[in-house]
């Protein structure tokens, strides 16, 4: 298994929201989350990737390999498109692929600055970069906000044609039907107890 989690519990400004969180994901597949508003996708997501500690339980991936996407694009606005993709590559000391233009409809800006791009634009520049910097496992909150449904599909060929097919795992959070095959994991049986909620007033994180 390339991830794996184990009766993970996590919370949200210091009160517990998710429980017993328990999956396994094998290298070439995604698992999409569901569930509604508040439940707590963004919390396990950003508890998977690191960003916050967990409450219990264990999460096993290589953690060299992880990136997280969520509702920011990432894109330096004086920068143009090549410029913000050659960015990440450097940072990365990767080189810069000669299709990501393309997979992602971007060949025809790819000498605008990124400030006179309109929102979905940014949208798929933001996600771009994970055609670029190559890590195998992604955790994507909500990744294809703003995006029209044309470009929607393009992000989900990159995932299943690129990503996926590659040996790569992705754990998604999302309302809409991506058309990738993959099973969905609903968070709400794993809601935290009332009980283990406690009493904080500390603010959401």
């Amino acid at each position: 298994m390339m991830l794996r989690v184990n009766n993970l519990a996590c919370e949200r400004g210091g009160v517990p929201v998710l429980e017993g969180v328990t999956f396994d994901i094998a290298a070439g597949d995604a698992l999409i989350l569901r569930g509604a508003n508040g439940i707590g996708k963004t919390t396990l997501l950003r508890t998977l990737a690191g960003l916050q500690p967990a409450l219990s339980g264990t999460i096993d991936f290589p953690p060299e390999e992880a990136a997280y996407a969520s509702h920011a694009d990432g894109v330096k606005s004086t920068l143009s498109v090549t410029e913000n993709l050659r960015f990440w590559a450097d940072i990365y000391a990767r080189p810069l692929p000669d299709d990501i233009f393309d997979r992602f409809d971007l060949t025809d800006l790819r000498d605008r600055a990124a400030a006179t791009l309109s929102a979905g634009q940014k949208r798929r520049l933001g996600l771009a970069r994970l055609g670029v910097i190559g890590r195998k496992v992604l955790f994507l909150d909500e990744p294809t906000v703003s995006l029209d449904r044309f470009s929607v599909k393009l992000f989900a060929d990159f995932l299943r044609d690129v990503h996926l097919s590659q040996g790569g795992v992705a754990v998604i959070a999302t309302h809409i039907d991506l058309g990738i095959d993959a099973p969905e994991l609903d968070l709400g049986p794993y809601r935290a107890t009332p009980e283990a909620r406690g009493g904080s007033d500390e603010a959401f994180l």
